[in-house]
């Protein structure tokens, strides 16, 4: 293996353990009052669901699945390895009709499988999307889930077409050189994922808006680094994907 990427490996090896010694400190409570400073900072959609979700025997709602962790981790990897100004000491969790969304220029939601829309957050986010915001999907497997997911979008984005991404795509090259898209299977089920984007005017040569990480659960590497449940590799890969999907949104 050439020099650099064994040094990158471990960089981000070592930057995920030290995140998950930080973050998961006795007593320590991520902040979520944070005002708009200038400094890039994470930020997670919330939203209502009709069908019902329930995990792990205590939480009501699906968009908080691996909250605060996941993003506790990639902001400290993103800190560690890149030059973005970025907050660590907390994220924000917004509504999609939230007016301080336009603020921010990355939003991530996690089991849009389960994803209910309003009228309004469907205008409010559709306005969003098109003045330059760009959305990332988390966490979501199976035809039902995407049927559901995809019925929102179209709320959202009557007109978009969903496109199915490949490795040529510039998003994964954007910081990382991501080999293989396909070999970051899902860390549950072990099944290969499929990316899928909306660009804006459905011109796959203009700005892609919005991207689904379909039949995967990335963000439960990044949650669980550093403590031994994934092999590390994995994780790796993991990473290097939530750190392309940041600088892919604020570059383009």
């Amino acid at each position: 293996m050439p020099r650099w990427p064994r040094i990158a490996t471990a960089v981000i090896f070592i930057a995920a353990t030290a995140a998950a010694a930080q973050f998961d400190a006795p007593g320590r409570s991520p902040r979520t009052d944070l005002t708009y400073d200038g400094q890039f900072t994470f930020v997670r959609l919330r939203w209502k669901s009709d069908f019902g979700f329930s995990r792990r025997g205590g939480f009501s709602s699906a968009w908080d699945h691996d909250y605060p962790r996941a993003e506790q981790h990639l902001s400290r990897i993103l800190r560690e390895l890149t030059a973005l100004d970025i907050r660590t000491d907390g994220s924000l969790i917004l509504t999609l009709d939230d007016p301080q969304l336009f603020k921010y220029p990355i939003a991530f939601m996690w089991e849009p499988g389960f994803w209910n829309l309003t009228d309004r957050e469907a205008e409010s986010f559709r306005a969003y999307l098109l003045k330059g915001g760009f959305a990332v999907f988390e966490d979501f497997d199976g035809a039902q889930q995407w049927n559901t997911f995809e019925a929102q979008m179209r709320r959202v984005l009557p007109d978009g077409r969903f496109v199915r991404l490949d490795n040529a795509h510039r998003i994964f090259d954007s910081f990382f050189t991501i080999k293989d898209i396909h070999a970051i299977v899902h860390p549950m089920f072990g099944i290969r994922p499929s990316y899928y984007g909306i660009f804006e005017n459905n011109d796959p040569s203009k700005r892609l808006m919005v991207v689904a990480n379909y039949d995967n659960d990335v963000p439960e590497y990044w949650e669980w680094s550093g403590q031994g449940l994934f092999p590390f590799d994995a994780s790796n890969e993991a990473y290097k994907l939530g750190v392309n999907y940041v600088l892919y949104g604020l570059t383009h």
